[in-house]
């Protein structure tokens, strides 16, 4: 199912404005220009009143040319300024390539960004030929413009900016494609719809105690060689969760499997059921 919703820059329509529209989402920016920012009022506002956000850096045109290090100051920038807007951590952001470009032009400066906020959370924006690049390079949220594309939309876009305007040429149409296309709230996976709040906050304690010391293997490798201390730890912790409630084998290194039973071993909000899981899996391993 599609969604409707705007892209807004310098303009600042009302909630009911925005409504009015049919958008049920709106792109908002981080840059270098305070006055085109996103801030915290929003991210209090649009949500409140059933309107997701996506975030986007935008600076000059041709900036994603600028190479690696320009990727990462921007990054930095960007990552700073979501978190001062109130965006939580596993917050995607886009990064705008605002010209016709190739996507080796561009690859050195999303891999800095990526060394900075991760391939999971890592979105790009631009023509064609970027998005089907960006795909290829292993991003996951694609929003491409009409502009640069040649008449052609990417099977891989999980954002389409059609043309268009709306609210007086103040702001850009845009349909989302996907159920997850980089919003927030961030949607809830089936996994965390089946879980206890008692899961929940198993998660939660473990995530904080376990994200900054530990590595996880995924099996893309290109995360791996981007981000080999993915912030995206939650999603595998969910998914570890998952598969030890359905009794199904649990691919662990030796040292998570040690730091996940010095975890559970210490905290007893822990689920006693998985707890029991992991000590049984280091034992195992001890054994081996």
């Amino acid at each position: 199912m599609t969604r409707l919703g705007i892209d807004l820059a310098w303009a600042r329509p009302s909630v009911a404005q925005i409504k009015a529209t049919g958008a049920t989402w709106v792109a908002r920016y981080f840059s270098n220009d305070d006055n085109k920012d996103l801030h915290a009022a929003e991210v209090h506002a649009y949500p409140a009143a059933g309107i997701d956000i996506v975030a986007v850096w935008e600076s000059t045109a041709g900036r994603a040319t600028a190479g690696r290090a320009a990727g990462i100051a921007d990054a930095k920038n960007a990552d700073g300024q979501r978190t001062a807007a109130g965006l939580p951590d596993n917050m995607p952001l886009h990064f705008a390539v605002d010209q016709q470009a190739t996507w080796a032009s561009v690859q050195p400066y999303f891999d800095g960004v990526i060394s900075v906020i991760g391939l999971q959370r890592t979105g790009c924006y631009g023509g064609i030929d970027v998005i089907n690049g960006a795909y290829a390079h292993g991003i996951r949220y694609l929003w491409q413009t009409v502009a640069w594309s040649h008449g052609q939309w990417s099977p891989h876009a999980t954002i389409r900016q059609t043309g268009g305007t709306t609210l007086g040429g103040t702001a850009d149409w845009d349909t989302a494609m996907v159920t997850d296309f980089g919003q927030y709230p961030r949607p809830v996976t089936p996994q965390e719809q089946d879980m206890t709040p008692q899961e929940h906050q198993w998660l939660a304690d473990l995530h904080a105690a376990l994200t900054p010391a530990m590595g996880w293997d995924y099996a893309n490798k290109n995360e791996r060689k981007a981000n080999p201390k993915s912030p995206d730890a939650w999603g595998k912790l969910t998914e570890i969760l998952a598969a030890v409630k359905a009794g199904a084998p649990v691919a662990l290194t030796d040292t998570q499997v040690a730091a996940l039973a010095q975890a559970l071993a210490t905290n007893p909000a822990f689920v006693s059921a998985f707890a029991t899981a992991v000590v049984d899996l280091e034992a195992k391993r001890l054994q081996s």
